[in-house]
């Protein structure tokens, strides 16, 4: 299922942090982006770059082997998305009997009326071609 995002407050916005913790200036802020203030020179020898975010490991384990995992996970998977089929198809309005005959009575005497017109238009047609070849 997607999961709807909130939208920050435009007030709301937290300050930068350098690797310090501390907050940031405009100045130091021109440093952090890879530009420097006019008239400022970087006085540390530390790069101030992002470090790149840690990996998360699952922890694996070693009661099952990894077929027998994937093939849990394939089926958990499955039946929660059938769980939430049925969820979903109780949310549907279904029609009554009434409403379900009368729409297939239309539906049967449209699709008569629609051959009986295309047989004639072809009957129509061939006789114009033969008409015209003979």
């Amino acid at each position: 299922m997607a999961r709807i995002q909130r939208k920050k407050k435009p007030g709301a916005k937290s300050p930068r942090r350098l690797n310090s913790g501390a907050a940031v200036d405009g100045a130091a802020d021109s440093q952090v982006a890879g530009r420097r203030a006019p008239g400022k020179s970087e006085t540390s020898g530390e790069s101030r770059r992002r470090q790149p975010a840690a990996v998360k490991k699952t922890p694996v384990s070693l009661s099952k082997p990894q077929a027998a995992r994937s093939k849990d996970g394939w089926l958990q998977k499955s039946l929660q998305f059938l769980r939430e089929v049925k969820v979903e198809l109780k949310k549907v309005t279904w029609p009554t009997r009434k409403q379900t005959l009368g729409s297939t009575a239309v539906v049967i005497v449209l699709v008569i009326l629609i051959a009986i017109f295309l047989g004639a238009v072809d009957a129509g047609l061939s006789g114009i071609f033969r008409a015209v070849l003979r």
